[in-house]
């Protein structure tokens, strides 16, 4: 059944209200693909070689808490406190190395993929990636999901005047597809990057890949979904679908 205000009048979803639609944008790493297990494995095997945590691998909840969706820099003081900032950006350069071998032969899309890439190209919105990984892992992750073509833009935070939390990645990306954060809205999967779309204007949908639920939505997402085939998605972009025709209706 749909929502409806006091009045009885249907609501509008948040992602409705972007129409008319100009773009999607999506992050990469736990939103296009289940990568997280990947750099979770290259974490783990690196830093099992320096006897870190007097040899005990690193967690799920240590990964999510100090690692997931956060820019190296952040990263590298979580991890490494007393270490000089350049050597902990050295050791995650290292294993992004390792990360990218393992992603050549295991890389994952999130289900459904494949159907909401092709939502977006048959609507004829512009796209664009945007992400905290370093460039080099991005066009792979890119490449090996064979969507090179399908993005007009890939931003990088650590290219931008701050990464993800901050609204900069996002900025960025709207101002080169030359759009309105009105009428753009963000797939995500951590809290750190629906922070950074909120923060940017646009509504968010969280793709609930590992992140705890309940992270998302305090971080701001209009929306939770378990991956591209769940029905509330659908449900959603069948809206924009209705209320884009009501429009065009009332332009002709």
């Amino acid at each position: 059944m749909a929502a409806t205000t006091p009045n009885g009048n249907p609501t509008v979803s948040s992602l409705a209200t972007t129409v008319p639609v100009q773009a999607v944008l999506f992050d990469i790493d736990g939103t296009l693909c289940d990568s997280d297990p990947l750099h979770h494995v290259a974490f783990q095997e690196m830093l099992l070689e320096i006897g870190y945590n007097n040899g005990v691998p690193i967690d799920d909840e240590f990964f999510i808490k100090n690692i997931a969706g956060r820019s190296d820099v952040e990263a590298a003081q979580n991890l490494f406190p007393d270490w000089e900032l350049e050597k902990g950006l050295k050791f995650l350069e290292d294993k992004e190395a390792k990360y990218r071998s393992l992603a050549k032969e295991r890389l994952e899309p999130v289900k459904g993929l494949g159907k909401v890439v092709q939502w977006v190209k048959d609507h004829g919105y512009k796209r664009a990636a945007v992400t905290n990984a370093p460039r080099i892992n991005a066009e792979l992750m890119i490449s090996l999901l064979g969507l090179s073509d399908f993005f007009q833009a890939v931003i990088v935070g650590g290219e931008c005047e701050q990464p993800k939390p901050a609204p900069y990645p996002y900025l960025k990306a709207i101002k080169e597809l030359q759009v309105s954060a009105e009428h753009t809205f963000v797939f995500e999967d951590s809290p750190s990057g629906i922070r950074a779309g909120v923060a940017a204007g646009m509504p968010v949908v969280a793709v609930a890949t590992r992140n705890p639920e309940n992270s998302l939505l305090e971080a701001g997402a209009s929306l939770l979904i378990k991956d591209y085939e769940d029905p509330k998605l659908w449900a959603a972009l069948e809206e924009i679908d209705r209320e884009e025709a009501k429009l065009k209706k009332a332009d002709a």
